[in-house]
């Protein structure tokens, strides 16, 4: 029987596998791959909580199931550090019925990606893994090399073979799709917009064969046309009688069961292929997050590399070759890396970083002699111009945000937020919009990585702050979560008061704060910086700021209505309102008085600024 493809469903988030990545470097690089590493492995992953819990969402209800309440309290208080022995304890009592299937599991993506290879049965990490864990790496440039060579069939999975009628490149496929969709669309006079994201879901990660692109972008061209003219609710009824029939002979069978649960498993896979194909920064999210379309910022890297591969597979001697391949970072040599090729980008680049400049009022940027550079310089001097263009993106989204009609966009989708998809991006994107809008910062800089598009692809990785800010007077960094539990004080609270000390030294010539919003404040969370705003971390008093996300809306309100009245809100009252919050703590000897006095002393600033003529 037949079956899509996936990328990863056991690891959704790509920092959280480079986490998984040095625990098998440190702990099983060089040690033969047996059946009993491979639950050590595993086992290993729970000892670090790198199994069973994730940053973004908490603890994995279905790994809690089953556990004793004494294994779910050592696995839930992170002041507890697991021993091996405990976590062995918590493996063993999940009775799997195949133990070591569970550290295969968590162990194939690193063979996916390149990342690792067993030799002659022994862990090795590959050149490619270790170049994910040096301080240099980039995450778009690994995934995309990654992708562009991953294929099924490949020697080293046998669950996908060329007799079966699998012969695809999914990343490249997937590419091809769109564009094929986009030109077939184009052909009727409509406007290419790419796939919507049901289409993606349902007919990317079962194209399993190259030769079936342009049938299955028919199939997505007819599927619109009986949609068309037709009421929502019309439209959905065509649609999920068109995908139990698709999965029906998808499947070649018409077996309920079986066809749910294709369905079910295709909305996982396809929704983690676009987080992941997202990283590469040649898929652009648009239509508000429902349409998935090819970057029209990297069009001439994305036309060539369509031109050069058609997406079928390769093939190959053996399976040390496959591995050996994917594995090689400067393989293969990209159709864009010519100096004709680069020179096209660089003028593409230099247009549309004129239209920003234009737009901004801005003096136009000093154009280097690049006609005559070599195709090392080339290639620098275009990330140059895409870093430049990113700080003129920002300097724009700075702009937008000052108009009351966006704060107010804002400030909805802020009180709406548990109705989106990506909540942990989403809230860390309007953070930063917000204090772009609050008042007349230097500068806004959200560390997570993003799009040509300059919209978040992943949230900030977990060294750094999720979002620096400068001003004339003082400086602050603001870390937001989307945690509520326990385990918003184990993933926050040191980290957060380590990021707010590292950038304090940093930048010693001004005061900094740290903002720190979450929908709610868990009391372990609050506890711990309220020792380090009383007392001390590491040997000094901080400067946190702790908000819910309805008292961060609640200062962006008292924004609107000074905008109304014309007024214009400085950044020294924002640090004149995190000092009255600081300050505040002064007159509690309890953190949970304290925290509940906040929205009141929000009210009081909020009255002086409105009275002030």
């Amino acid at each position: 029987m037949k079956k899509p493809w996936s990328i990863t469903t056991t690891t959704r988030s790509p920092y959280r596998l480079r986490d998984q990545l040095r625990i098998l470097k440190d702990e099983f690089s060089g040690l033969e791959w047996t059946r009993e590493n491979q639950i050590n492995f595993q086992i290993a992953l729970i000892q670090h909580r790198l199994y069973g819990h994730n940053e973004d969402t908490g603890f994995s209800n279905q790994f809690l199931l089953g556990l004793s309440d004494e294994h779910k309290e050592i696995f839930t208080n992170f002041s507890h550090n697991l021993t091996f022995k405990e976590a062995r304890e918590i493996f063993d009592s999940k009775n799997y019925t195949d133990p070591s299937m569970r550290g295969r599991q968590s162990f194939n993506p690193f063979k996916k990606f390149g990342f690792v290879l067993l030799e002659n049965g022994v862990v090795k990490i590959t050149d490619f893994g270790e170049h994910f864990l040096s301080d240099e790496y980039d995450l778009s440039e690994i995934f995309f090399r990654s992708f562009i060579k991953w294929q099924l069939p490949n020697p080293d999975n046998t669950g996908y073979k060329l007799r079966d009628g699998y012969d695809i490149k999914p990343f490249i496929g997937s590419l091809h799709l769109v564009k094929e969709v986009n030109s077939k669309w184009e052909t009727l006079g409509n406007s290419p917009v790419g796939l919507s994201k049901k289409e993606f879901l349902l007919f990317s990660p079962t194209l399993i064969n190259f030769e079936d692109i342009s049938e299955r972008a028919q199939k997505v061209i007819d599927l619109r046309l009986l949609q068309q003219g037709k009421s929502k609710r019309e439209q959905k009824e065509i649609f999920d009688n068109y995908q139990q029939n698709f999965a029906e002979g998808f499947l070649e069978t018409d077996n309920s069961e079986k066809t749910r649960k294709l369905l079910s498993n295709l909305r996982d896979y396809g929704d983690n292929a676009i987080r992941y194909f997202r990283l590469t920064k040649l898929i652009f999210i648009r239509g508000n997050g429902h349409y998935i379309d090819l970057e029209p910022r990297r069009s001439i890297e994305i036309d060539s590399l369509l031109a050069y591969d058609n997406a079928q597979s390769k093939t190959f001697e053996s399976k040390d070759e496959y591995l050996a391949y994917i594995s090689d970072i400067s393989e293969p040599k990209l159709p864009w890396e010519t100096t004709e090729k680069y020179i096209e980008i660089i003028e593409k680049l230099l247009e549309e970083i004129k239209i920003y400049e234009s737009n901004l009022q801005k003096e136009n940027i000093a154009i280097q002699d690049f006609q005559s550079m070599q195709s090392d310089e080339l290639k620098k001097y275009i990330a140059e111009l895409r870093v430049y263009r990113r700080e003129l993106q920002n300097e724009e989204s700075h702009k937008k945000s000052q108009a009351v009609e966006q704060i107010e966009y804002y400030i909805e989708s802020l009180e709406n937020i548990f109705d989106f998809e990506d909540r942990p991006i989403l809230l860390e994107k309007l953070s930063a919009l917000g204090l772009h809008a609050l008042n007349d910062a230097l500068k806004i800089k959200p560390n997570y990585p993003v799009g040509d598009d300059n919209e978040p692809t992943f949230t900030a990785p977990a060294n750094t702050p999720d979002i620096e800010c400068f001003y004339e007077n003082f400086n602050a960094i603001c870390e937001v979560t989307m945690l509520n539990g326990r385990d918003q004080w184990y993933n926050e609270g040191q980290p957060v008061m380590r990021h707010l000390r590292d950038f304090e030294q940093k930048h010693d010539d001004k005061p900094s704060y740290c903002l720190f919003i979450a929908p709610t404040l868990h009391r372990d969370t609050i506890n711990t910086f309220w020792t380090a705003i009383k007392y001390e971390y590491e040997g000094q008093p901080q400067r946190i700021i702790p908000l819910s996300i309805s008292q961060f809306v609640s200062v962006l309100r008292v924004l609107v209505q000074m905008k109304s009245e014309k007024k214009f809100l400085q950044h020294a009252e924002i640090s004149r309102l995190y000092d009255e919050i600081l300050n505040s703590s002064k007159s509690f000897s309890d953190s949970n008085e304290w925290l509940q006095n906040i929205p009141s002393t929000i009210s009081a600033w909020k009255e002086s600024l409105i009275s002030q003529t």
